[in-house]
C-alpha cells in the first residue's frame, strides 16, 4: 500500500505551498499539503517523512489536509513538523504518535532589560553559574524531588502549582500557552512508573536537542509589534527549550502499548502500525487524553521551573535591580480540543500539532489580552551557532493551517550521520572561535546537534513568512549554549 513521495508527485500551489492529491493512494480521505521552497525539495524528499504525511492523510475523521510545517521530518508515525485536525463528530481518532514521545515539548523566552555591551563581561560567568542552577543530560534530576501527593498536585495544576510553592510569578502564567496548565489534566491516569521517572525532573533541562541559551536581538523586522512584545534590537533574551521528560515519553508508551492491544475492535486499517490510534470517544483515547493533559502540565511546571532558576541566576550576577521577564511560551508536542471553521461551519476538533506550534493570529481569545491585537508570539529556536527567530500569528494563518507555523529548523541529518561528521571536541572549538560559549558534558551529545545536521532555519522562517503561517519580527544570534549530553 505505502509507497515512496517523489519530487514529481508534488503539485505546486504557489511559492511556498505543495501537495499531494488525495488520488496519489487509495486509502488517503484528503489531500497532503506542505508549506516548503523549491531549492528545499530535495531534502524533505530523502527519508520517510512524505510518505509518513500521507498516511496521516488516511486517518479516520481527518479534516481539509494532513499538513507539514517547513521544519519536516521522519518521526514516530506522524512527521516531525505534522499538523493533522480530526472532526469529533465524524468519528475522528486521537493518535499518540501525532501528539508525541515528549509530550509538551516547548520554547519558552525571557527578555532581559540589558543591551549586548553591558552584558559582555558577565557571559562566561553567567554561562557557568547557569549550567549549575538548570541540570541537564539523560535522565538527570534536579534539586526538587516531589512526593506523589505534590506531583499529582504538579500534574494537576501546572505552572501555577509551581507559582504557588514561591517559583515565578502570575505575569508568567499570563504569558504561557493555556496559562501554563490544560484543565482537562488528570494525574490519576499517569501511570506509578511514569511518576516515578518524572518525580525529581523538575527544573531540568534533559538531553538531545534540548537546551537553554542565551541570546542577542541582532534584527528588529517589526517595530510596531516588537514594541508591543516589549523587545528591541540589542536586548537580551534567554530561551529555554525542553518538555515533560521521563514522565511524558513514559505516559505516551503505555498508552500507545494500549491502543494497539485495543485497535482490532474499532476495524481502522493503518499503513503503518506507529499510527495507531483511537476514537476519541473510546474509552482509551479519553483516558489518553486526560493523561496527556496531565503529561503537557509537567512540561509547563517544567519550563516554569527553568525559567525562575535562570532569572534567580541573572539576579546573583547582575544584581537584584535587573529584570527578566517571560515573553511567552509555546507547545510543540500537544493535543488539543480547539474549534475552527472549515468550509463555512465550526467544527470541533481535536488539533494534532507535532513538531508544529499554535501561531493564532489577532483577536483570538486564546492569545494574552496585551498581545491580542497583534497576534500571539510564535518563537522559532535555531541550533547551536544558528540564528532563533521571534514571529507573530496571522489571521491568515487560521485559515492557512489550522493557526499553525512550524517549532525549529527541522533535522536534515541523523545523529549517527552528524557524529560521524564532526567530533563534539572540534564542534566546540569551532563555535567557541565564533564568540559562542558552550557549557556542556558531553561531546557526543554535542556532535548530534551540530548545525550542520539542521535545514538553514533561515530558509525555514522565509517559507513560515512566504505561506503566511506568521510574521517575522526578530532574529537573535547565540552567546551562551547550555546542553545536556
Amino acid at each position: 500500500m505505502n509507497k515512496p513521495v517523489r519530487k514529481e508527485d508534488l503539485i505546486k500551489i504557489n511559492e511556498y505551498t505543495y501537495e499531494i492529491s488525495d488520488a496519489f493512494r487509495a486509502d488517503m480521505r484528503v489531500p497532503a499539503r506542505i508549506f516548503t521552497h523549491e531549492s528545499m525539495l530535495q531534502s524533505i524528499t530523502q527519508d520517510r517523512s512524505l510518505e509518513q504525511l500521507v498516511n496521516v492523510a488516511t486517518l479516520p475523521g481527518i479534516q481539509k489536509y494532513a499538513f507539514a510545517m517547513p521544519d519536516i521530518h521522519q518521526g514516530y508515525g506522524f512527521p516531525i513538523g505534522g499538523v493533522a485536525a480530526m472532526s469529533i463528530a465524524d468519528g475522528g481518532v486521537i493518535s499518540p504518535g501525532g501528539i508525541g514521545y515528549d509530550i509538551n515539548c516547548g520554547v519558552r523566552v525571557l527578555t532581559v532589560d540589558i543591551s549586548y555591551d553591558d552584558i559582555k563581561p558577565y557571559l562566561e560567568e553567567l554561562a557557568t553559574h547557569l549550567f549549575d542552577a538548570v541540570p541537564s543530560g539523560i535522565g538527570r534530576g534536579g534539586l526538587i524531588n516531589l512526593d506523589t501527593h505534590e506531583l499529582d498536585k504538579v500534574l494537576q495544576y501546572g505552572a501555577n502549582r509551581m507559582v504557588e510553592r514561591g517559583f515565578g510569578s502570575p505575569d508568567d502564567l499570563l504569558f504561557c500557552e493555556e496559562h501554563g496548565r490544560l484543565h482537562d489534566a488528570n494525574s490519576e491516569l499517569i501511570s506509578k512508573e511514569a511518576k516515578q521517572r518524572g518525580k525529581d525532573q523538575l527544573g531540568t533541562l534533559g538531553s538531545g536537542n534540548h537546551f537553554l541559551e542565551v541570546q542577542r536581538i541582532t534584527e528588529i523586522y517589526d517595530e510596531r509589534i516588537a514594541k508591543v512584545y516589549g523587545i528591541k534590537k540589542d536586548m537580551i533574551t534567554v530561551m529555554i527549550h525542553c518538555g515533560s521528560r521521563g514522565l511524558g515519553h513514559q505516559t505516551c508508551t503505555d498508552y500507545v502499548r494500549r491502543m494497539i492491544k485495543a485497535l482490532p475492535q474499532w476495524n481502522i486499517q493503518l499503513p503503518d502500525r506507529e499510527l495507531v490510534c483511537a476514537p476519541f470517544h473510546a474509552d482509551v483515547a479519553q483516558e489518553y487524553y486526560v493523561a496527556m493533559a496531565a503529561a503537557a502540565n509537567f512540561a509547563w511546571a517544567n519550563r516554569h521551573t527553568i525559567g525562575h532558576l535562570a532569572r534567580k541566576t541573572f539576579k546573583k550576577i547582575l544584581g537584584d535591580e535587573v529584570t527578566v521577564k517571560t515573553l511567552y511560551d509555546v507547545s510543540h508536542n500537544i493535543g488539543k480540543r480547539e474549534k475552527h471553521m472549515i468550509y463555512g461551519k465550526e467544527v470541533d476538533v481535536i488539533m494534532h500539532r507535532k513538531g508544529a506550534t499554535r501561531a493564532f493570529g489577532p483577536g483570538t481569545i486564546e492569545t494574552p489580552e496585551p498581545y491580542r491585537s497583534i497576534g500571539q508570539p510564535v518563537l522559532i529556536p535555531g541550533t547551536m551557532g544558528t540564528a532563533s527567530f521571534i514571529l507573530s500569528g496571522t489571521s491568515e494563518s487560521m485559515n492557512v493551517a489550522f493557526g499553525s507555523s512550524c517549532h525549529g529548523a527541522g533535522r536534515s541529518m541523523s545523529r549517527a550521520a552528524a557524529q560521524k561528521k564532526v567530533s563534539g571536541n572540534q564542534l566546540r572549538k569551532e563555535l567557541e572561535s565564533r564568540g559562542i560559549i558552550i557549557r556542556c558534558d558531553s561531546n557526543k551529545g554535542l556532535a548530534e546537534e551540530a548545525p550542520f545536521a539542521y535545514k538553514d532555519v533561515q530558509n525555514v522562517v522565509d517559507v513560515v513568512q512566504g505561506a503566511g503561517l506568521a510574521h517575522k519580527v526578530a532574529r537573535m544570534e547565540p552567546l551562551a549554549v547550555v546542553k545536556g549530553g
